[in-house]
This record gives C-alpha cells, structure tokens and sequence, in this order.
C-alpha cells in the first residue's frame, strides 16, 4: 500500500514525526461504507437515536474541505480561506475532506447507503482552510482560522494537526484561549511520532486525543503523555478528492480526533445549556477502559478512557463547574475513566467531612473559652468578696508557665500597649 504525504506538523523531517495521517486508496464507495468499523464499535444506529448534531457548526481547521464531494454536499459553509488561493472550498491535499467526512458525512446513494458516514451526520462544517511550506504549517493563518471559526459560530474546532510553535504564550495558544474563553471545544491530535503529546494538543484546556485500532488497543506510533481521550484512528476509510476513488483508508492521530470532534458536536446538539467545559466532563466521564483492566486515570496512553458517544449522550453525569475539568485551577475530579459519580461524591464527602471536623473543634474551643471565662468571673467575685487578690489553690489556676518563643507576642515600641490577657 502506497503512502501519501499529508499535513505537515511539527516541521521534523521524518515521515510519522510530521504527519497526523498516512493513507492508501480505497476501490469503491461500497467498500468504504464495509470498511467503516467505528460505526460498528460506537453502534451509531443507537447513537442517532438520541442526537445526530443538529444545529452544531464544527469548524475544521486544515487544508480546506471539498463541498462537492457527494458525501458532503450540504454539509460544508462557506468558511474562509487563510492562503492566497481564496478558496475554503478548494482541497489539493485531502486532509480536510476527510476530517470532515468522518465528523459530519452523510454517504450517498440509495438511503446514503453508499461512501462515509460520519458521527454528527446532521452537524455543519465550517472550512478553514490555511497553508504550508514543506513540512512546516503557517501558523499565523491556522491560528487566524481559529479567532474566526469561534467569531462565526464555531462551538467545536477540530484540530488534526501538531505544531510546536503554538507553545504557551504564543500568538496560536492565545488564539486556542480565545476559543476557550468564547466557550468552544477545541479538539486536537495526540501526534504519530511515539513520543509526548504535541502543542496544540498539550495546552491546557485542549482535548488531546491518542488514536486505538479495531481492537480497541492503543496505536503504537500514537503520542502518549498528557492525552485526555481515545478513539478510533487505525485503518479508517474516509473520503479524499485527490483519490481516484475519492475515498482512502488512513492510520492517524487526525481520523481519532474528527471522531472526538463528532461526539462534541453530538453533545452540544443533546445538551445545549451546559458550558465547554461541562461538554468535556460528560467527555471524560463517560470514557472507559473497557478490556484494559488495571489502568489508572489519567493513563498515559488513553487518557481518561476510549471516549464513548452513547454513554456520554445518556449517562447521568453531574454538570459539574462551567470550567470543566481540563483547564489548570478546576476543582472537578475526573478520577473516573469508566464514568462513575464515586470521585464528585468522595469529593464531596471529603469537603463535608471536613467541615463537620471543623465544627466540632469550633463547638469545643467554644466550650473550652466559656470554662476559662467562667473561672475568671469567680475568681474575680471571690476577690472581691475576700478584699484581696486571689491566690493559688483558692478556686483559682493561673495560666501555666509559658517556655520562651510560645507565648503571646512580644509588644513593640509603636504598637500601643501590650495586652496581658488575651480575653480582655
């Protein structure tokens, strides 16, 4: 199987150190449609039953999307385009269209039985498209794709790309907070180099996505390190209009994260009312481990778990903070990779526990202030009724001798009078 080269990533030379995607040609529509295993795996029927992404805009941030191919005709806006060609429309690459297609393809044919269906069929593409020079991307132009996505109704943005110039600070990772703070999921891939989760993946707040094969194991050249989700990403048809089919099968980081795109989109159009952030935690919540016993949240390799879109769409998940769990200062927990409630409610349990605890050292500190009180108000009236001050053993204990450095503080020449009783 012939490889073709793709989106260009980190600018390295080696072939799967820069590419999210590596492809071959498929024969026929029908064939790819055959071929389609995550559909199988996240029994899509079931899924569209309760959402398809109706009335969400996905924004795909690549090499532009191919709106006349016949799984995607009515599914692409018009976008904008980032390069000189002016054309979002226009993709001599293939990336683009096939993140598109997994995300929102409506296939063709009779009953669109035929080519790639993706999982938010009713869900709408937003093409941004941006350039590239041999292996390095313009991140000015993708990183300008996304300020315009969010300011053109984007509440998801698909990032099947790595770019180490969109460190912290820089003008790509203020662009990706913009998103956040104008509250959109950005999505993002792992990286194929074997090595740590790549920028834009590995900001803070960014869904970075590892890919899994038909097995539901790990990709052996997908990213590990900071990762938040799974998904499907090995052998993956999708459509390409520089294909004489115009389909491919691909391996990648770039197929697992459109499918996550999906499953957002599928989110927001379910649960409109909850926040980015919230949109994630019922991402991470509702991942699992499935076969891969004795994992650890967060692993690694599949994050928080193989993300799962009909369990995200209806498991009973707490909303949690509007931050959501991702972004540095959340106080959610997302201890939990196969979706239980155990760490909200530990959590809570902690947090009552503690201010049970506190209450009862306030209930006796309280008794104990009263106790003292009550033998100064007597010795006092013994003084008085004796005519002198009291003295040791009469009903009334002095303090006990204070070692040096423990006691009271010491006054200081401009502090006013020291206080020799700390309840007067």
């Amino acid at each position: 199987m012939g490889v073709k080269r793709v989106r260009c990533t980190t600018g390295v030379v080696a072939l799967t150190g820069i590419l999210l995607l590596t492809s071959a040609p498929m024969a026929s529509a029908d064939q790819v449609r055959d071929a389609q295993w995550p559909l199988t795996v996240y029994d899509v029927e079931k899924v569209w039953r309760t959402s398809q992404g109706e009335g969400v805009t996905v924004a795909v941030i690549d090499s532009g999307v191919d709106a006349s191919h016949p799984d995607l005709t009515g599914q692409v806006l018009p976008g904008k385009d980032f390069t000189y060609a002016d054309d979002p429309h226009k993709d001599d690459d293939g990336h683009g269209t096939g993140m598109a297609s997994l995300i929102a393809g409506h296939g063709h044919g009779a009953n669109g039985s035929a080519g790639v269906v993706g999982l938010a069929p009713k869900a709408k593409i937003l093409p941004i498209r941006y350039g590239s020079s041999g292996d390095k991307l313009n991140t000015v132009e993708w990183a300008a794709g996304v300020r315009y996505a969010v300011d053109h109704g984007a509440t998801v943005i698909n990032l099947s790309l790595v770019d180490s110039a969109a460190y912290p600070g820089s003008k790509a990772a203020k662009a990706i907070k913009y998103a956040q703070d104008h509250d959109a999921v950005v999505v993002a891939g792992a990286g194929n180099d074997a090595g740590t989760v790549n920028y834009p993946a590995a900001l803070p707040g960014v869904v970075a996505v590892s890919a899994v094969d038909q097995g539901l194991n790990g990709w052996s050249k997908s990213n590990t390190g900071d990762v938040t989700v799974a998904a499907p990403g090995v052998e993956t048809p999708q459509a390409d209009p520089t294909s004489a089919s115009g389909y491919i099968v691909a391996d990648g980081t770039s197929g697992s994260t459109a499918y996550v795109s999906a499953i957002v989109a599928l989110l927001r159009s379910k649960y409109p009312d909850l926040t980015a952030g919230q949109i994630i935690n019922r991402l991470v919540k509702s991942a699992s481990f499935l076969q891969h016993e004795g994992k650890k949240a967060p692993d690694r390799e599949l994050g928080y778990g193989i993300a799962r879109p009909g369990t995200a769409l209806t498991m009973d998940i707490p909303k949690g903070p509007k931050q959501g769990p991702l972004l540095k200062g959340s106080s959610t927990s997302t201890n939990s990779a196969a979706g239980s409630d155990d760490s909200d409610s530990t959590t809570h349990a902690k947090k009552k526990k503690k201010k049970s605890s506190s209450g009862k050292l306030l209930l006796f500190g309280g008794i104990a202030a009263v106790v003292v009180i009550v033998g100064i108000l007597v010795a006092v009236l013994r003084s008085r009724r004796n005519g002198g001050p009291p003295t040791p053993g009469a009903g009334y204990q002095p303090y006990p001798n204070t070692p040096p450095g423990q006691g009271y503080p010491t006054h200081h020449p401009g502090q006013g009078p020291p206080n020799p009783n700390p309840y007067s």
